[in-house]
């Protein structure tokens, strides 16, 4: 029986209220309006992202989610470029096209962004009910709901016959860090670089590095368990700043004899931003800021350091511009132009989400993707399994 046009009961895992766990909920999702699509979700993750958010304030009551891949289960008027059936990617960074972001080929930056972060669709109205409360969204996508409604320019229609528990990661973890490599650093061939943080991103930023040609690559973490995985994917060698008397900018410089021609920061700590772009060539490195800083603050660096010429950049989305580029990685996936397997390494199952924040927390998980097959989702870190199937996204 068709359910367009009519309200979808589901399950979502619903945060009440700062500080507490994740409920599972049962929720109403109201049909698409006009440019509005809805879209049964089969494969999500828990970013790092969503573990900041956990700590700070933000409007209650709240749908988080927004790595994630689905099914289009209907759309709302003047909706041209996806339709029902359609399997897409969901999108944190829209591509509306028309702004001067959209219309810069050297810029990503879409101006309807700045929309997500009211926390309700362009009407300022929510499309979640659950227990006769409106529910706010999440960057637009609020994907940890079996079903979300978001906005066409916020949705990438891919390949009919990619699988989604595996290309999810394309929308975010994994574009975010092999783009911050490709496009915002442009490494190039031959080149040294170091990624501080061998997360799920960070290893995506290893994977760019070595797709671009990186004659040496050095990740930096404080977990050695990391190292492995980070080998397998590209790294050429790893250590911990926890093994040397000496700040870690100063042992990269002598490990590398003048600092590196490009350092990724994918943690998010301001402390190790001064460090990565202490780690620079004096005259041409390039750091790129992956990570997410929290909101305000301030970044203490020597201004001396851009005496001679480093560089320091920023960096959202991989520098990717979203639904077309989107696209065209999981064509590049499916021609076996990169692997995303190894960002995969767990499964879970929705009701057990609480659990998965908690290995987040600990770092017990070294990769964690999270899938969300209709019943389930999947984490940072791992993949979720439900009655459907598995999948997984990562951060």
């Amino acid at each position: 029986m068709s359910t367009t046009g009519k309200v979808i009961k589901c399950r979502a895992a619903v945060l009440w209220k700062a500080g507490a766990p994740f409920s599972i909920e049962e929720v109403e999702v109201a049909p698409p309006k006009a440019k509005e699509v809805r879209i049964k979700i089969t494969a999500t993750g828990l970013c790092g992202t969503e573990m900041k958010m956990l700590e700070n304030q933000m409007q209650y009551p709240i749908i988080l989610g927004h790595e994630g891949a689905g099914i289009v289960e209907s759309v709302g008027e003047g909706v041209s470029t996806v339709k029902t059936g359609d399997k897409v990617i969901t999108l944190f960074l829209p591509q509306c096209g028309e702004c001067a972001s959209c219309l810069n080929s050297e810029d990503n930056y879409c101006i309807q962004l700045k929309q997500s972060y009211t926390s309700l669709m362009t009407d300022g109205t929510s499309r979640f009910t659950c227990k006769g409360k409106p529910i706010y969204h999440f960057a637009n996508t609020s994907t940890f709901s079996e079903y979300t409604v978001i906005r066409e320019i916020s949705v990438a229609k891919i390949d009919a016959v990619a699988p989604l528990e595996k290309v999810c990661l394309i929308s975010c973890g994994f574009s975010t860090g092999y783009g911050a490599a490709i496009n915002t650093a442009k490494v190039t061939p031959g080149s040294t670089c170091v990624v501080f943080g061998l997360g799920g991103v960070g290893l995506s930023v290893v994977m760019g590095c070595k797709a671009a040609g990186a004659a040496r690559i050095i990740g930096v973490d404080i977990n050695k368990d990391k190292f492995e995985k980070a080998k397998q994917v590209g790294a050429t060698e790893c250590i911990s700043p926890q093994d040397f008397k000496k700040p870690i900018q100063d042992v990269l410089v002598e490990m590398t004899g003048a600092g590196v021609e490009f350092c990724f920061e994918v943690i998010g700590n301001p402390e190790m931003v001064a460090a990565a772009l202490a780690s620079c060539h004096e005259s041409h490195g390039v750091c790129v800021i992956v990570g997410l800083l929290d909101y305000g603050v301030q970044l203490n660096i020597n201004g001396y350091l851009f005496f001679s010429g480093r560089s320091l950049k920023g960096s959202v989305f991989g520098g990717w511009k979203s639904r077309q580029s989107v696209s065209r990685l999981v064509s590049d996936y499916m021609a076996k132009k990169f692997n995303l397997d190894p960002l995969i390494t767990h499964t879970m199952k929705l009701d057990k989400i609480n659990e998965a924040v908690e290995f987040m927390k600990t770092g017990k998980w070294q990769v964690l993707p999270l899938t969300f097959m209709s019943e389930c989702l999947g984490q940072g870190k791992g993949v979720w399994e439900s009655e459907a199937g598995k999948g997984s996204c990562g951060w």
